[in-house]
């Protein structure tokens, strides 16, 4: 036959085709190089946090006041209970308070002849009551003066019961008067902390990738201040850096 054998034809077509393949192959490799060094490039983040905080006056205050009376029979100290009750009710009245501010709690009354008959030295008295005036309002400041001159109602017979049960508390109940001021704080707080870990990589602050609120906190400033409240809330931001 004249021309070239079919066996070497074979063979410079396999090998043009390898050829081919192993420069397509190449290519591919370096496009898909090109484009996950992009796609890695366009990944590249920072996540921050953000913190923003405002210290306020409590907005709300509620007082329990606790007193006790005694009596030998049951109407008997029905009668001191309500006497007492009215006494704390015209105190906070004299000083400002409405009575819609004020309620009154049922009295827990105990009977020592029937619940305590082993008592060794009972008291003179059978009976003895409980009772709490609680008082809720957001006149604040009126209520701490009124707290310092509760031995007023010492003087006029009301006998006061400390309960660790029964507290003073101060509350913040504007929170979200405060919301839309303290987040951007906070979130302009997280860039700004993103700017500075960008700069000491040698990159830039993108776009926002996610974003988280976090939670708002009220707690009190100090220990011997709960009427003074201090409102945080943290972000968490996460950012692209940019070359």
């Amino acid at each position: 036959m004249d021309g070239v054998p079919a066996f070497p034809r074979t063979i410079a077509s396999a090998a043009i085709l390898g050829l081919s393949l192993a420069i397509g192959m190449a290519l591919a490799a370096e496009t898909v190089a090109q484009a996950l060094e992009r796609y890695t490039s366009s990944r590249r983040v920072v996540t921050v946090k953000g913190l923003a905080e405002r210290e306020v006056d409590a907005d709300l205050a509620i007082w329990p006041v606790v007193y006790s009376v005694s009596g030998d029979s049951l109407s008997e100290v029905q009668e001191r209970v309500t006497d007492a009750g009215e006494r704390i009710r015209q105190f906070f009245i004299s000083r400002g308070f409405d009575a819609a501010e004020m309620s009154v709690s049922i009295p827990r009354i105990t009977d020592f002849r029937t619940q305590m008959p082993g008592l060794a030295n009972p008291p003179a008295e059978r009976y003895a009551a409980e009772s709490t005036v609680t008082v809720r309002t957001g006149q604040v400041s009126a209520l701490e003066t009124a707290m310092q001159q509760s031995g007023d109602l010492v003087i006029q017979g009301v006998a006061l019961v400390r309960s660790y049960d029964a507290q003073p508390s101060f509350l913040f109940t504007s929170l979200n008067a405060l919301k839309p001021q303290m987040i951007a704080e906070a979130t302009r707080d997280a860039r700004h902390a993103a700017r500075q870990f960008a700069s000491d990589s040698g990159s830039h602050v993108g776009g926002i990738r996610t974003a988280r609120q976090g939670y708002f906190s009220i707690s009190d400033r100090d220990a011997f201040s709960p009427q003074r409240k201090i409102v945080r809330v943290v972000t968490t931001v996460e950012y692209f850096l940019v070359d």
